[in-house]
């Protein structure tokens, strides 16, 4: 291990699923900004090649693959083309994901007449979004035995917020998925595959935009909800869960598997009172 950097990604190529959107830039730059050579995918051809030339300008090195994280076919084929590129794959970032419109359960809203399909939808998304390149881009790791997995979890998994049914099914879902597959992997790989979770608090994005703010740009009474349970009284910004992403990818959490990690502003220790 070099412990003269040991946050250092230098020589390690990094995945990041869900990089043409808001965490997901926070992530590919933050990567890139350690070291590593970072594959930026995602749907958005347009997305993605500005998340590469910003990485590339920013003096790192990175390639756009377009691929959708529910197709195994794009998985496989996107494996190959940085497998062709850089020839292994060291760290796996699962950030595709998040809340689908369709799936919140409204308050004045029939919870019985809520739409199965909907909430399989979100649970396909978040769930076997991470689930299928897990199994593809982690072969590569397991033929060298050594790699670094990071799922991306929710405050949802750890206490009830309302309206996202199938968002808080399949984040709950991916905390007990991290723990598995890190206990298999450490007993398969002795240690050398880690898989971790990354908790986020409230973070605003553009998916979420319209539910935390007004159009005018205020927040809704829902984010003041958020803001009264946190004791930092803020959202956090997409660069705060950067630190902890480094973390887990790097030599410097060897010896950390299965954990989630709460990047939150106190939100989850905090009674509200």
């Amino acid at each position: 291990m070099n412990h003269h950097n040991q946050f250092s990604l230098a020589g390690k190529v990094v995945v990041v699923t869900g990089a043409t959107g808001v965490l997901g830039e926070a992530f590919s730059k933050a990567i890139a900004a350690a070291g590593a050579r970072v594959a930026v995918m995602g749907r958005s051809k347009e997305r993605a090649e500005k998340r590469v030339n910003d990485i590339i300008a920013a003096g790192g090195e990175a390639i756009a693959v377009l691929a959708d994280v529910l197709d195994e076919n794009d998985m496989r084929h996107a494996k190959e083309v940085i497998l062709e590129k850089w020839g292994t794959i060291d760290g796996l970032v699962n950030g595709a994901g998040g809340n689908v419109a369709a799936a919140m359960i409204n308050p004045d809203q029939n919870i019985f007449d809520a739409r199965i399909e909907n909430t399989r939808m979100a649970i396909d998304l978040n769930l076997y979004g991470t689930l299928i390149p897990t199994h593809i881009f982690g072969s590569v790791m397991a033929e060298k035995g050594k790699g670094s997995i990071v799922n991306i979890s929710s405050l949802t998994a750890h206490a009830a917020i309302t309206r996202g049914l199938g968002y808080t099914v399949a984040k709950t879902a991916i905390e007990g998925y991290t723990r598995w597959m890190a206990s298999e992997l450490g007993i398969r790989y002795n240690g050398g595959i880690r898989v971790n979770a990354i908790a986020p608090g409230v973070f605003l994005t553009e998916q979420n935009r319209d539910l935390l703010t007004n159009p005018d740009g205020s927040f809704t009474e829902r984010t003041q909800k958020f803001l009264n349970k946190t004791p930092y009284r803020r959202l956090g910004n997409p660069e705060e869960l950067t630190g902890t992403l480094i973390y887990l990818l790097s030599d410097a959490s060897a010896f950390v598997s299965g954990e989630v990690i709460l990047v939150d502003g106190g939100f989850t220790a905090f009674s509200g009172v």
